[in-house]
């Protein structure tokens, strides 16, 4: 049996705001990867690659390429195969970024645990009464609520409908 390895790739570039860039992963993660930090520890000096990117209006020139942060404006030298030099954009591996990023937990849009909390608690539901009403047990809708775990939609639209007496509306914006 082949075992898949689960290698972190960005996916989407959602914002830069200063030397922070937030990514979403493709694992649905959205986290912040704070260069700042990141090239303090590094302890970039005019020597390294990387020191025109200490620059801000060079920083900000971030694009996404092959699943990781590139910079087609800061330029580094690789050899090919055949011994040719050729310049390339720099970039830093996806795995890098992941393991020195850290989750964004400020965006609360996506928390389905706190909308069901929010919800539940509005409605004066226990997780009890939620659980009951809606086919499920009390322990899944506090693992829900603490965002331990992932929902699928059609048990979503059970505890929204079902459970809160509401209406499941999704939008794509």
């Amino acid at each position: 049996m082949r075992k898949s390895i689960k290698i972190p790739r960005i996916i989407k570039i959602e914002k830069v705001k200063g030397f922070k860039v937030y990514c979403m992963f493709n694992n649905g993660e959205s986290r912040i990867i704070d260069f700042k930090t990141l090239f303090d520890m590094w302890q970039i000096n005019p020597a390294d690659v990387e020191y025109p990117l200490l620059n801000f209006e060079e920083f900000k020139k971030v694009k996404l390429r092959n699943f990781t942060l590139s910079w087609e404006n800061v330029s580094v030298k690789l050899t090919d195969e055949n011994g040719h030099e050729k310049n390339h954009p720099y970039e830093i591996g996806p795995d890098v970024l992941y393991r020195n990023s850290l989750p964004n937990d400020t965006d609360e849009s996506y928390k389905i645990g706190s909308l069901i909390k929010t919800a539940r608690v509005n409605a004066g539901l226990t997780q009890e009464q939620l659980a009951e009403r809606c086919g499920t047990t009390r322990f899944y809708i506090s693992r829900l609520e603490n965002d331990k775990t992932d929902v699928e939609l059609s048990t979503f639209r059970k505890i929204v409908e079902a459970g809160l007496g509401k209406h499941l509306k999704l939008q794509i914006d």
